[in-house]
């Protein structure tokens, strides 16, 4: 972290520069410094993390925080897009709080304080504010936290890896701390000489534009599809044939490829005559969106921006071509090539063409792969999903629009929509992946997917005994797989009305 050293350190007596503020870095201070209660709260508010400063060694390091808002008694509304609530403690209320040991009427209540604290610092700061001297400072993540996060970290490789019990581990920071990780673990930081402030700030940015109000198209959604891709990289057959290239590729694409979705489909974007739709001429909208926000942080970051400008660029259109290819509405177009090239058997990964599409293949997996994870995770994420569709149902309800399919929650279910979902979208693809790739993962994923399907249709039975309860949801579904079946996919923008769209 040397290139911290060269940042200005500022006395604590001064106001922060404009130019700091502006910035998507700015300073903090240790709760031992003097600058509580100095500076203006609305310039603190306007910060987003950036340089630690202890002034009992005069040292700077970078550590790039979330979102550091200061609430409670200054009265600013809550960020739209919020991070996890450990990064919203108003630490200047809090130090003047312990440092009076009194619990006044006019300082903030010990409830509000407690609720934005993790269990454990929750058990810590009950002792602080009944006025029992605390030694030991509070840390941005609990050591326990992150000693059980590594525990999770080295069963990365895992199937049956919990993506949300690591994302409570992390504090709420599991898309950042599983990215940097995977990339330190292929040694891509070294080989590809990426600096580590940079990388660091545009894993952030990228975990800060997905929205946190999404049930589903969330930062934890692209963690758990990082995850799947870093599974399906592992397989044999990928990973004595990919160049570290491949990796880098696979593994941002797999992190950016729902970066900023603002949890509607594509054809409510083109019905409400949203700019999005009319930019991309109503063609992979979303997916062109992700692609280009993903882009903007690396040049807003400068992550490649030492690598010749022909290998940068190359590699932003390689990464487009990944991402474009979730598009659910291209489902046919990819499955059948796919198909062709099995059938032939002119598969060749010694190309670079033919390893690019199969890098495709295998984040279009990653991406709709949560039937096919155990019960337990993938009855989570089925919820997950059909809410957020439920939610545009109601929204176009709410402004009499037509009610896209899937949508309104009177009339599918949970059950109908993944039953219908599994048939005509999941098995097809697994089953040419199977094909592929037979291996132990690949039938582990096919015997969940048969497993979960199962016990939907189960539940379903329960509900509603004697009746045919995957109607509602396949009867819409035939002959249309990519059409309104695939709305319930839980990975990319276009899930309706096949959109065609020219190669990417």
């Amino acid at each position: 972290m040397e290139v911290c050293y060269q940042l200005p350190v500022l006395p604590l007596d001064r106001p922060v520069p404009k130019h700091v503020l502006s910035r998507r870095g700015a300073i903090s201070f240790s709760s031992s410094s003097s600058l509580f209660g100095a500076p203006d709260p609305r310039q603190l508010s306007q910060r987003r993390g950036a340089i630690s400063y202890d002034s009992s060694d005069q040292t700077a390091l970078y550590i790039r925080m979330l979102d550091v808002r200061v609430r409670s008694q200054v009265g600013f509304e809550p960020e739209r897009r919020s991070s996890h609530p450990y990064l919203c403690i108003d630490f200047r209320t809090l130090h003047t709080r312990l440092g009076s040991r009194s619990g006044s009427p006019g300082s903030v209540s010990g409830r509000r304080v407690h609720r934005l604290l993790s269990f454990q610092r929750y058990l810590h700061s009950s002792r602080f504010l009944r006025g029992t001297p605390q030694q030991i400072p509070l840390h941005i993540l609990d050591e326990d936290y992150t000693g059980q996060a590594r525990c999770m970290l080295e069963k990365v490789g895992s199937w049956n890896f919990d993506i949300f019990l690591f994302d409570r581990l992390t504090n709420g920071n599991s898309l950042i701390t599983l990215t940097f990780h995977l990339l330190n673990q292929y040694g891509l930081v070294e080989l590809f000489q990426l600096d580590m402030v940079k990388l660091w700030r545009f894993l952030v940015m990228v975990q800060e534009d997905y929205h946190s109000n999404n049930p589903y198209h969330n930062a934890i959604h692209a963690a758990d599809v990082t995850q799947a891709m870093y599974c399906y990289l592992r397989e044999p057959t990928l990973s004595k044939s990919l160049t570290s290239c491949d990796i880098l590729l696979g593994l941002l694409a797999a992190a950016t490829h729902d970066l900023d979705h603002p949890g509607v489909n594509q054809p409510f974007l083109i019905k409400t005559d949203h700019y999005l739709a009319t930019l991309y001429r109503n063609t992979s909208v979303l997916e062109n969106h992700h692609w280009k926000s993903a882009v903007g942080l690396m040049r807003e970051t400068g992550l490649l921006s030492h690598l010749p400008a022909e290998d940068s660029l190359n590699m932003e259109r390689q990464l487009g071509s990944l991402i474009l290819a979730t598009d659910i509405s291209r489902q046919n177009e990819y499955l059948s090539k796919f198909r062709t090239h099995l059938d032939q058997e002119d598969l060749f990964l010694s190309s670079p063409n033919h390893r690019h599409f199969i890098l495709q293949m295998a984040l279009k997996c990653a991406d709709i792969c949560n039937p096919c994870r155990p019960w337990e995770l993938s009855k989570q994420w089925s919820e997950k999903v059909t809410e957020e569709f439920f939610q545009q149902g109601d929204i176009e309800k709410k402004h009499k629009l037509e009610v896209s399919p899937l949508c309104d929650r009177e009339i599918n279910t949970v059950g109908n929509i993944q039953i219908g979902f599994m048939t005509y979208v999941v098995e097809p693809l697994f089953a040419e992946w199977a094909r592929f790739s037979d291996t132990r993962l690949s039938q582990t994923m096919l015997g969940h997917l048969g497993l979960n399907k199962a016990s939907w249709s189960g539940l379903q039975q329960e509900q509603t005994p004697g009746s045919e309860e995957t109607e509602p949801s396949t009867s819409g579904t035939r002959g249309q797989p990519d059409g309104s079946a695939a709305a319930a996919t839980g990975g990319t923008g276009s899930k309706g009305i096949p959109q065609g769209s020219g190669e990417s």
